[in-house]
């Protein structure tokens, strides 16, 4: 039964259940962009006015991932109709950055947010790799602003968010910005060939997998100073923040691991799969729940649960990580996490719609999560999809 998971055809049919899930009731005619806050079991919309940078970009790569595998026309439609809201609705000519939620088509919060920009970064290399009009520019753009407001060449990272005419700066400096910023490289790499987004990939998780987590026996901590710190106080009162929770999150760490091994295969870099290894490894003795599946959310120093509960997306990202590194290594050990996870994903997180739940129970009960804008219109399952597809 497990031989399924690693069919083409399997994976594309997933791929288009999740798609299709946000589609067409996802697509705002009237008003532009996208509405992700459906019910996770009947995909009734709870809020058609909620506009988040990340979910309109995730969207966008939803979309110019499924033309790859499905009917092109009505994904490339849909892609072109996000990329059309970024701009329109979410750019900001005078600063060149992209507004962090919208009401509608009214902005309600224009921060600056290194992690949304990421996205953006991610949300225009696909479009280009779609043959959508413009994203190249989107691309160079996207990656001069990063490079001009956020990046600090003298750590090699990227700081973490501005106010809307980035005057004023947070001290706060966060791990998962710089995740995603690598991912984004690494897929502006792919798209155009262009070295320098693959040494900033490079650059950024050397910073952070090596030489950061080198100081906290090779575990990856969330949150630091402005000079780059281990800040150990930071959110330790919000355990379950959405973004920036405290603690080790094995979702993290398994999500690096995947994102190394792509940077090897990109690069061949001589460090980059033994640190995939490590946090891969990481994750499933600190993460994993033996008794009932699924990862906690969060571990502690010594390795305990923090947060019990369970999202989609860390499993999501356990099926690509394992993916591409049975690809990178040839190890038949990730082929059974590979088929353990999607077994567990096919169990507990698909919805009846086909999507992924955002969040359970340790016990693996749905928890409602309809508390705000949401961010997640099936990016993590749809990327497991496609790193399967790619890897496998």
């Amino acid at each position: 039964m497990a031989d399924q998971y690693r069919r083409a055809d399997w994976l594309v049919d997933r791929l288009r259940d999740v798609l299709t899930f946000y589609y067409p009731t996802g697509i705002d005619e009237e008003k532009g962009g996208y509405i992700v806050q459906l019910d996770e079991e009947t995909g009734e919309i709870y809020d058609a006015e909620s506009k988040h940078l990340v979910a309109t970009t995730r969207y966008v790569v939803n979309c110019c991932l499924g033309a790859r595998f499905e009917d092109q026309q009505p994904w490339l439609d849909a892609a072109e109709h996000g990329v059309e809201f970024l701009r329109e609705g979410h750019y900001d000519p005078e600063t060149g950055g992209y507004d962090w939620l919208l009401e509608g088509a009214e902005t309600v919060d224009r921060k600056r947010v290194c992690y949304g920009h990421a996205f953006v970064l991610l949300a225009y290399a696909r479009a280009h790799e779609a043959g959508i009009d413009g994203a190249r520019e989107g691309i160079e753009a996207t990656y001069d602003l990063l490079m001009e407001h956020f990046w600090e060449p003298a750590h090699h990272l990227c700081q973490s968010e501005f106010d809307g005419d980035f005057a004023e700066a947070s001290e706060y400096r966060g791990q998962n910005a710089n995740m995603h910023t690598c991912e984004a490289m690494l897929a502006a790499h792919e798209a155009t060939g262009e070295a320098r987004y693959l040494d900033r990939a490079r650059e950024i998780a050397h910073a952070l997998t090596v030489d950061l987590a080198g100081e906290h026996d090779g575990r990856l901590w969330e949150h630091y100073t402005e000079s780059w710190d281990h800040d150990m106080e930071y959110n330790r009162e919000k355990p379950k923040d959405l973004f920036r929770p405290w603690g080790y999150q094995p979702g993290h760490h398994i999500e690096w691991a995947k994102l190394l091994a792509i940077l090897d295969r990109d690069a061949e870099v001589e460090w980059a799969i033994d640190r995939a290894e490590e946090l891969f490894e990481m994750a499933i003795e600190h993460g994993w729940d033996d008794e009932f599946g699924g990862f906690y959310y969060t571990f502690d120093r010594d390795g305990q649960p923090i947060v019990e509960d369970k999202y989609g997306w860390p499993v999501a990202e356990g099926i690509g990580a394992a993916a591409a590194l049975s690809e990178r290594t040839g190890d038949d050990a990730y082929l059974d996490w590979y088929d353990r996870f999607w077994e567990y994903a096919q169990t507990h997180l698909t919805a009846p719609g086909g999507n992924f739940y955002t969040k359970l129970t340790r016990a693996n009960e749905p928890i409602d999560t309809d508390e705000g804008p949401a961010v997640e219109p099936g990016y993590h399952p749809i990327g497991a999809c496609f790193e399967g597809l790619r890897s496998l």
